[in-house]
């Protein structure tokens, strides 16, 4: 793990750019621009895990960008954080243009506290550990403060998490994947009150095959599609239900409307997702 004084250095004096090499720079002017240089774009693995939520990227996973996100995540380059919170930043923005969320602040879609909810996928708690950081979270925390000073309302809403062990994704083909994840996420115990409040993006720093994302997305889906007897329990006041009954006819209680039954709200549901980078062939394929 890395102590606090490295972290402090790297700030201070970087050693050099991450991407190249170029020395006494953070990210330098080339790079930056391999890693945000283009308008971020739809990626779709191939094959297309069934489930999986259209992704948007800011870049492909090659060269300079690869070298950047390996840096920031095995060894612990925390400075690249702003920029590729940037970078994922950008590539939310375009997935929820293309939802039709572009204009969250004051559309009717958006119930609960009115903003856009950043889920990262988790990493196994040992990895994490090993790492000493949580390298999709702290970059989703960087693309919410972008996302906020481009006057989107966006919170970081960590709420899933590894609920058995999976094997390591090495070596393994997209199915033996999507296997491999199989029901391995989850959401935390009160993570639904968290996810009532606004319509949900996944994030994460990567996309391969996309099982990740496709299992972030089924465990989201799953709270959500059972999320109004939840919620309805919990929200104030009276008439409170046992989980799996239904929100009495006529009446608009405000778990009802925090899960998006009325009025077309997307509260508590998926509507992209967005990544840093992707496979280059994810990248060719959308050119088809």
């Amino acid at each position: 793990m890395r102590g606090w004084w490295q972290d402090l250095s790297d700030l201070v004096l970087p050693a050099e750019c991450a991407g190249c090499g170029r020395p006494r720079a953070v990210l330098c002017p080339r790079c930056r621009t391999a890693l945000s240089g283009a308008a971020p774009r739809r990626v779709r693995p191939e094959p297309m895990p069934p489930g999986l939520p259209a992704v948007h990227a800011a870049a492909a996973y090659a060269d300079e960008v690869r070298a950047l996100l390996l840096a920031h995540k095995e060894r612990g380059a925390l400075a690249l954080a702003r920029p590729l919170g940037e970078a994922l930043a950008g590539a939310v923005r375009a997935g929820l243009r293309q939802a039709g969320d572009g204009g969250v602040s004051g559309s009717r879609r958006v119930s609960g506290d009115g903003c856009v909810l950043l889920v990262p996928v988790p990493s196994a708690r040992a990895a994490v550990r090993a790492r000493g950081h949580d390298a999709a979270r702290r970059i989703a925390l960087a693309a919410a403060g972008e996302l906020r000073r481009g006057g989107t309302p966006v919170r970081v809403a960590a709420v899933l998490r590894q609920r058995r062990a999976v094997a390591d994704q090495a070596g393994l083909d997209s199915r033996q994947r999507l296997a491999n994840l199989a029901g391995a996420l989850g959401v935390v115990p009160g993570g639904d009150r968290l996810l009532a409040r606004g319509p949900v993006v996944l994030v994460d720093d990567l996309l391969t095959t996309g099982a990740s994302l496709t299992e972030a997305a089924r465990a989201v889906r799953a709270v959500a599609d059972s999320g109004v007897s939840a919620v309805y329990r919990r929200a104030g006041g009276e008439g409170r239900e046992e989980h799996g009954a239904a929100v009495p006819e006529g009446r608009p209680d405000r778990a009802h409307l925090r899960w998006g039954m009325r009025d077309g709200n997307r509260a508590g549901r998926v509507v992209c997702a967005a990544v840093v980078a992707a496979s280059p062939d994810s990248f060719e394929l959308n050119r088809n």
